[in-house]
């Protein structure tokens, strides 16, 4: 395109480095909304029009994605994780850094169809944003109890600050609720996000509260995503250890993924473990195969996201039966 500078950008949890069309040298930027202003501010100056490349990563490449989105004269196409490293590996090349990556992303850009990114519908942000902000105020309500359980306890806090306190959580347990009720208004509204809600609740340990967090973080990604891709995304997928012949550490959870969505899973997969048959069945034979009980709950929470992605393909409720296939 004529006029039109490419652009590649490689995004990472904390920063963002940035490969320009024509500059040899990389830029880096914050990954927060300050970096993110600063960096349409640089594709924009002088009036310039800029096709950007960056690659769907978890979480963090969303914010960027939307604020460019935002801005006149920037156009944004977010490529496939296994697209932009299948390209790089064309390129024949050997090195995996985050100037690399926003270099193969530059040529992504350059040589590839551009198609350009559609985010996620308003109704989505909207939601996400909504439960989002019912987790921090949850959050604040158990701090608060605490200090209330730590006033009576001290003789030097007086009644003056444990009502205070008192009030505080009547205030929060208010905005929560009215919260709640916005973010099922928003879901009742809109047929689709209806539908994935109802195939929730239809998970024994699944109730509405769990429903909405799990709801409004699976609802803003791509819908090609596999099973697979979402454990990934969770940060619920397997990280080795190994190092040589010396260090054999059994494997963990990435943890390098979406929080609020592992913490989203954790309370359904306990309750789904203790009140449906066959979840418990898949947990414990976790615990007869030799894994740890938290182990066999990160398995429950992995085997609920397949789950999940089945019963929205499927549009079909929880089949408890599918969960745990019983050996003949």
């Amino acid at each position: 395109m004529a006029g039109t500078q490419c652009v590649g950008v490689d995004v990472s949890a904390d920063e963002i480095t940035v490969a320009i069309e024509g500059r040899a040298q990389r830029v880096t930027l914050t990954n927060d909304a300050n970096g993110h202003q600063r960096l349409v501010r640089l594709l924009t100056r002088r009036g310039k029009a800029s096709r950007v490349c960056l690659e769907a990563t978890g979480i963090y490449h969303l914010d960027l994605a939307l604020a460019l989105h935002r801005a006149t004269g920037i156009a944004v196409m977010v490529v496939n994780p296994t697209a932009a490293r299948d390209f790089g590996r064309a390129l024949l090349l050997r090195s995996k850094t985050d100037r690399v990556d926003a270099g193969v992303l530059l040529e992504f850009a350059q040589r590839m169809p551009f198609e350009t990114w559609q985010p996620p519908a308003p109704e989505i942000l909207d939601l996400r944003a909504i439960v989002r902000r019912i987790e921090a105020l949850t959050l604040t309500r158990t701090q608060e109890r605490n200090r209330l359980h730590a006033a009576g306890r001290c003789a030097e806090l007086t009644s003056a600050i444990a009502w205070d306190i008192e009030a505080h959580l009547e205030h929060l347990a208010q905005s929560m609720e009215r919260l709640q009720q916005q973010a099922l208004a928003i879901v009742t509204a809109h047929p689709e996000l209806d539908r994935r809600f109802a195939r929730l609740v239809s998970v024994r340990g699944i109730a509405s509260v769990s429903a909405l967090r799990i709801l409004a973080e699976l609802a803003v990604l791509p819908a090609d995503m596999t099973p697979r891709q979402w454990v990934a995304h969770a940060g619920l997928d397997p990280r080795a250890l190994d190092s040589g012949t010396s260090l054999h550490k059994p494997a963990r959870i990435s943890k390098k993924g979406n929080r609020h969505l592992r913490a989203a899973l954790y309370m359904p997969a306990m309750v789904a473990v203790r009140e449906e048959p066959n979840v418990r069945g898949f947990y414990q034979k976790r615990i007869t195969g030799g894994l740890k009980p938290i182990q066999a709950l990160v398995a429950v929470e992995r085997k609920l996201l397949h789950a999940i992605h089945g019963m929205w393909s499927s549009n079909s409720d929880f089949d408890g039966e599918k969960f745990c296939v019983k050996s003949a």
